[in-house]
This record gives C-alpha cells, sequence and structure tokens, in this order.
C-alpha cells in the first residue's frame, strides 16, 4: 500500500498541487491588486489549503471552533511539527487572519509575491530596524481587527517535541489588550517532518484543537509571562506522543 501511494503522489497528487499552487498564488496577487486584500489574501489560501490535504488523502479532524468569537480580534499560537501544518491551519481554522511567517518564503516564485502581496508579514531578523518594521507590521495587523497567527517556537521542530516559545507574538497581545488562542496539532510531524522535507507525503490522520482563549490579565512583563504560560500549557495539554 505505501509504495501505491507513492505512486499516486507521482501521477495525480503532486501534479495537481502544484497546478493549484501556481493558479492560487496568480489569483492572490492578481486579485489583491484589484481590491479588497482581506478576502484575496486568505480566501483562495484556504482553498487551496483544503485541497492540497484532499489530494494527498490525509483525514483532519478539528476540535474547539466553538471557542472563537465571531468579529473579534485573536492572536493564534501554534505548535510546528512539520510542512504541514500551513495547510491545516489554513485550510481549516475558518478564521481570517494572516500569517507571521520567516523571510525566506518570500524567495519562493509566485508563493513568495502572493504572499507580499497579500501583506503577510514577513519576520526578518538581519537588525534591530528590521525587527522593529516586523513589530510594527504585525501591530497594524492587529490594530486594524485581523487576527494573525504565529508559531512561537520559530522554527519547525526536528524531533517533533515542542520547544520553548518565545515572546513575540505574547508581547503584541500584551501591548493591544488581545487574548491569545492556543491551537495544538498532532500528526503533521509524520506526515513531513523538517528532516524529509522534499520527500514522499507519509500517510498519518492529522488533527487540530483550538483552545479556549487566553485573556490578558493586566498589562506588562507579567502578563507577557502569564499569557506565554498558559498557551504553552494549553498546546503541550492535547499533544500525542
Amino acid at each position: 500500500m505505501k509504495y501505491l501511494y507513492y505512486l499516486y503522489q507521482l501521477c495525480v497528487a503532486l501534479p495537481l498541487f502544484l497546478v493549484s499552487t501556481v493558479i492560487t498564488a496568480l489569483s492572490v496577487s492578481i486579485g489583491c491588486l484589484l481590491g479588497n486584500g482581506h478576502f484575496w489574501g486568505y480566501y483562495p489560501g484556504k482553498w487551496w489549503s483544503w485541497l492540497t490535504l484532499k489530494l494527498f488523502l490525509l483525514p483532519v479532524k478539528v476540535e474547539g471552533r466553538e471557542h472563537l468569537r465571531s468579529g473579534e480580534s485573536y492572536v493564534f499560537v501554534a505548535n510546528h511539527q512539520g510542512a504541514f501544518d500551513i495547510f491545516l491551519i489554513y485550510g481549516h481554522l475558518c478564521r481570517n487572519f494572516k500569517w507571521m511567517m520567516k523571510r525566506e518564503i518570500r524567495q519562493i516564485p509566485l508563493v513568495g509575491m502572493a504572499c507580499q502581496m497579500s501583506h503577510q508579514i514577513f519576520v526578518d531578523k538581519s537588525g534591530p530596524s528590521k525587527i522593529r518594521d516586523t513589530y510594527e507590521k504585525a501591530r497594524t495587523t492587529l490594530s486594524s481587527g485581523m487576527s494573525m497567527v504565529v508559531f512561537p517556537e520559530g522554527a519547525r521542530s526536528f524531533t517533533g517535541k515542542m520547544r520553548p516559545f518565545k515572546k513575540g507574538a505574547f508581547m503584541l497581545a500584551d501591548e493591544l489588550q488581545l487574548p491569545v488562542v492556543p491551537i495544538t496539532i498532532n500528526g503533521s510531524f509524520r506526515v513531513m517532518p523538517r528532516t524529509k522535507d522534499w520527500h514522499f507525503v507519509q500517510w498519518s490522520p492529522l488533527s487540530m484543537t483550538i483552545h479556549a482563549p487566553i485573556h490578558p490579565q493586566g498589562k506588562g512583563p507579567e502578563n507577557i509571562q502569564h499569557l506565554l504560560n498558559e498557551s504553552y500549557e494549553s498546546v503541550s495539554s492535547a499533544l500525542k506522543e
């Protein structure tokens, strides 16, 4: 069965994925040029991600959407197991948001252009001024009423185990007094871990648990640490071995 799945990927899933990626990137770029960037910056990517998981025959289970209130802005923080975290969150969170992503994605043909046109937030750590610019863009995005998704570990795990969270997302939530929503992802490390980029996809069920929002308690360093600690514990609570 494993080799049949690999053959299916080569002959069906991968070609359709590449075509859909090109169509999506062009749709986002052209749509954002024409206007309504919030629509074009989200919905084509959502449909592309949903389709990608279907193409690779990966079952998805989502719990906890009832915790989210319509019209409220959130800072979503999720563990980062593998490349398919992107498709799982984009395709199944069912919430318009902007990504906070590493700047190297800007170099991917068409995809990088689409991310830039749709005002996704590139994290640039090349110098203090670049870090400040990243922070300002994220603050502007959240202040406008948009939500944001951050991987506070900073990068994908090499082992599947969750690493310590960095403070950036929680500092933004503290400054703007926004609730933080932890998200636990399971299964994507088995599908495509960081050590096996550009390998065959391995079949595995995927699950996403959306936890109850964590609201600010005051403002300042103590609140930042409170948001970070509570988020880490919430994400950990639903992680599978």
